[in-house]
């Protein structure tokens, strides 16, 4: 087998066989074929595409290019959620406590953040004395004993995929459907769920900017999610403004645990329900999607969600009593408010340029070796089709510094005021094939 007549095969449209893909992937891990090689073939992919069945053998060959997690000492159906990512996305800090409420097993692998703010990781670490570093033994049997726990990501999961990112980085490829699809799919399916249920998002401060590639690449995931043996399920979801109303570390931990008492922002709430009552389908605890939802109302309205979240918090060496008293969390030394200039209705908030502000004060992370400040952030207090009037705060700025006059700058040229808005759509669709 030569990879030269593998790249023409492939940008002359043809198929792949299942041993080609396999011989690609393997030998690429290997350094055996160079970058040079596997750049044209991901430029023969971006062009010509791949079917299904040669999107779930790439999906598999990046799997089997590493370890995998065997959850299999964990009872019952472990279901993990994925989101594509956005700008003020707290979903993972609602969703756990939620669904392990209902006696579904949660086994979270999460990573640290790159851009707007931190990961699931950093947000958690806002906690006092909560960590992540745990051994596989004590996973499982968080897991087993009170359904939910997050490790950090380690051991050498899918370095396939790490290898073939970089390169599709630099030549133009990371837009193409099949390799978006089995990057994701890979690490999902090698940190060892059962089934898989995806938050799409679609709008400025989404990957896919519009609704009709995010469909594509639901589809596309769904698909190979199925094909390979996992029940998987995704729901395409706006994130044309920000979810929810912070943005920051301590603050959007302060925001899950409202949602979770049922306080928290109504599209954050829909958000998490939405995702939720597919994680308990496919965990098979409902006989359908309205049933799932029912449940996990309950167990919002009845105190169980709140108080699962304190037990991970514990069981993980964190301070549960921020959850009764948040005032417990980082909190920023400078608040500053942004009044609206003039009265109307918000009829746009610039999701990924938000996220940059946000960044700005030190939320996120530009480079993989900056350090967050887990204090500062953004509140919004009004979101799209909301009327303002002016002098009204359109932003509340939690900042450690009292110079913050390019934040407000980028906050005034993302957020449009006119005679009159409607609020977004949040959900687009729910793709079950």
């Amino acid at each position: 087998m030569r990879m030269v007549d593998l790249i023409a095969k492939k940008r002359d449209g043809e198929e792949l066989t299942t041993e080609e893909i396999n011989f690609i992937i393997e030998g690429y891990t290997k350094d055996e074929i160079p970058d040079y090689q596997v750049s044209a073939l991901a430029m023969a992919i971006y062009f010509k595409d791949m079917t299904e069945r040669e999107r779930a053998d790439l999906t598999m060959a990046i799997v089997n290019s590493g370890d995998t997690i065997d959850l299999s000492a964990i009872e019952g159906v472990k279901v993990d959620k994925h989101s594509t990512g956005g700008v003020g996305d707290t979903t993972t800090l609602v969703l756990a406590p939620l669904v392990a409420a209902l006696d579904i097993p949660v086994a979270k692998m999460s990573g640290r953040g790159l851009g707007h703010t931190g990961g699931t990781i950093d947000k958690l670490e806002a906690i006092a004395g909560f960590h992540v570093e745990i051994d596989k033994e004590e996973f499982v049997q968080l897991v087993n004993k009170d359904k939910i726990a997050v490790i950090g990501q380690s051991g050498n999961l899918t370095p396939a995929d790490k290898k073939l990112y970089a390169l599709r980085d630099v030549t133009a490829t990371v837009d193409s459907i099949p390799l978006i699809a089995s990057s994701i799919m890979s690490k999902k399916i090698a940190a060892g769920s059962d089934a898989i249920v995806l938050d799409v998002k679609t709008g400025a401060g989404a990957f896919m900017k519009t609704v009709e590639d995010a469909k594509e690449l639901a589809h596309a995931m769904v698909s190979i999610g199925n094909n390979v043996g996992r029940k998987t399920m995704a729901v395409i979801s706006d994130m044309s403004q920000p979810l929810g109303f912070a943005i920051g570390n301590a603050l959007e931990v302060k925001e899950a645990i409202d949602t979770l008492q049922g306080k928290g922002p109504k599209d954050l709430e829909e958000l998490c329900l939405a995702l939720g009552r597919q994680m308990v389908y496919l965990a098979n605890k409902a006989s359908s999607l309205e049933e799932a939802e029912e449940m996990l109302k309950e167990v919002i309205h009845n105190g169980k969600a709140l108080q699962k979240f304190k037990d991970f918090i514990t069981n993980q060496g964190g301070d549960a009593s921020v959850v009764d008293h948040p005032e417990k969390l980082p909190q920023a030394a400078y608040l500053i408010e942004v009044p609206a200039l003039e009265s109307g209705v918000v009829a746009e908030i610039v999701a990924d340029e938000i996220g940059t502000a946000a960044m700005l004060l030190g939320a996120g992370r530009a480079t993989k070796e900056s350090t967050i400040d887990l204090a500062v952030g953004l509140m919004l207090n009004k979101k799209v089709g909301d009327p303002v009037k002016a002098g009204e705060s359109l932003v509340t700025i939690h900042s450690n510094r009292e110079n913050v006059k390019e934040v407000i700058q980028m906050i005034y040229e993302n957020i449009r005021i006119a005679d009159h808005a409607e609020p977004p759509v949040l959900i687009y669709e729910i793709v079950t094939e």
